[in-house]
């Protein structure tokens, strides 16, 4: 179960978040894709395999890479008004690897992790700002087979090293930003800064949920068997992304 988990679930879950932003536009896109499509397979692959308490620390800390794709996007989203895609995908990348360095080294209790998460949402989309978005072509379909790919990379080396990591860093890595690095490098290269600035604030919309999704199987790992755990994260995510987009429609 945990290989077809690897080699199938997440790249399926890609690919039809892909699909759904290109029918629907890039802040569809960005909002389902920062649910946890990729971390969550990945947590449950390493508490298959590492056991419910390494899984517990690992969920903890990828509550507080929140911060770090946060500022991966925020870095992003600045270079992209003056540079291509390399430049900027070069800037969030390594803005990413020192944000995740940093909070390697500092301790945060749960919840003071969960508030400073919170914190940073509010901040992130006046940070990232706003690019004038161009109409251009759909992006091509040719690239949805590397985009599966690279979620399939990522959930294999990630719970393949996660013993030799630690809980700690596994679950750090276990929120690298593959679908942003992906959904975002793309969509920059073939319709412009403008839709991927976009796609990088509908990101941040979603990343609430993704808080509480790990808040919640940080909390009930060690209480609650690995279905019940998982099952709950996944119902309150869930509650928190259909809220924020009701809420979000009545405010138009």
């Amino acid at each position: 179960m945990p290989l077809l988990l690897k080699l199938l679930l997440v790249p399926s879950l890609i690919a039809a978040v892909t699909l759904a932003g290109r029918r629907w536009g890039p802040k569809v896109a960005g909002w389902l894709s920062a649910f946890p499509i990729v971390s969550g397979p990945i947590l449950l692959a390493i508490a298959l395999e590492q056991g419910s308490d390494f899984a517990a620390t690992a969920a903890a800390n990828t509550l507080l890479a929140v911060l770090a794709i946060l500022v991966f996007s925020v870095a992003y989203a600045r270079m992209a008004k003056r540079q291509g895609v390399f430049a900027s995908m070069t800037a969030a990348l390594l803005a990413w690897a020192l944000s995740v360095a940093l909070l390697r080294s500092l301790e945060f209790p749960l919840w003071a992790g969960f508030a400073a998460v919170l914190a940073a949402l509010l901040a992130a989309p006046r940070l990232i700002g706003k690019i004038d978005a161009r109409k251009t072509s759909a992006a091509p379909a040719r690239d949805l087979p590397w985009r599966m790919a690279a979620g399939a990379f990522l959930t294999l080396a990630v719970t393949a090293a996660a013993a030799q990591m630690g809980p700690r860093l596994s679950g750090m890595f276990a929120m690298f930003p593959v679908m942003s690095t992906v959904l975002v490098g793309f969509s920059h290269r073939s319709s412009g800064p403008g839709f991927a600035v976009d796609l990088l604030r509908g990101m941040v919309r979603g990343y609430y949920a993704f808080a509480v999704f790990c808040l919640v199987l940080a909390l009930l790992l060690r209480a609650q068997p690995l279905a019940p755990a998982f099952l709950a994260a996944t119902v309150c995510a869930l509650a928190v992304q259909l809220g924020l987009r009701a809420a979000m429609a009545r405010l138009k």
